[in-house]
């Protein structure tokens, strides 16, 4: 048997996850600014040459307006990391993001992980059991309303994976959270294609042990 030692360095201290081609990330914790900005210049230098330099200053300001208002959001759900789309499809960005938090109370308190589960997967036809790197957890499919407070005008689709942190003696939980408006329907062919990708996205999820 692994003693007490080796028991403490098998449990996660974090996560890799590999993103959709033309996504990048920002860590919410520390690096944020920098990660902003290098998100920026990225999309100024793509920019035509010929755009007046007045339009590229509007530019940046506004996208840095859209990058910030994204990292406070995912900061109110105690978010580690923001994923989101930049590179255009057809000069159109995707409207979408990826969001892992760390549940701090976790969902159900003081509860042991196997009951939770089973709270969770009783709660209607959305949920199903889902495994992610050895990590038996729920995987939660739910559509959210428009909400005018937060300026979303239209319903989105969430995909949500509720994942308990192996080996911890207290129970923790991990959410990696997709959120699209897709074309505007969020359950039309655009939004199913993008869920899926998702689902390929968190195959590549791994707990991190250093």
């Amino acid at each position: 048997m692994p003693d007490a030692t080796e028991a403490e360095q098998s449990i996660p201290v974090g996560y890799t996850l590999v993103p959709p081609p033309g996504w990048d990330h920002i860590p919410l914790r520390e690096g944020t600014e920098r990660a902003v900005k290098r998100i920026i210049d990225r999309a100024i230098e793509d920019m035509p040459d010929d755009i007046p330099r007045d339009d590229v200053v509007k530019a940046r300001l506004e996208l840095m307006k859209q990058l910030n208002k994204a990292v406070k959001q995912a900061r109110k759900s105690n978010g580690l990391t923001l994923y989101l789309p930049v590179e255009r499809i057809h000069g159109t960005l995707i409207a979408a993001s990826i969001i892992v938090s760390e549940m701090l109370s976790g969902p159900g308190g003081s509860a042991d992980s196997g009951t939770v589960v089973a709270a969770l997967l009783s709660d209607g036809s959305s949920s199903e059991p889902v495994t992610a790197d050895g990590a038996d957890g729920v995987r939660v499919d739910k559509t959210v309303g428009a909400d005018p407070d937060r300026d979303v005008a239209e319903a989105s689709r969430r995909i949500e994976y509720v994942l308990p942190v192996p080996g911890s003696s207290t129970p923790q939980w991990l959410m990696v959270c997709f959120s699209t408006l897709a074309d505007g329907d969020p359950h039309g062919d655009f939004a199913e294609v993008l869920v899926e990708l998702f689902d390929a996205v968190m195959t590549t999820f791994r707990w991190s042990c250093s």
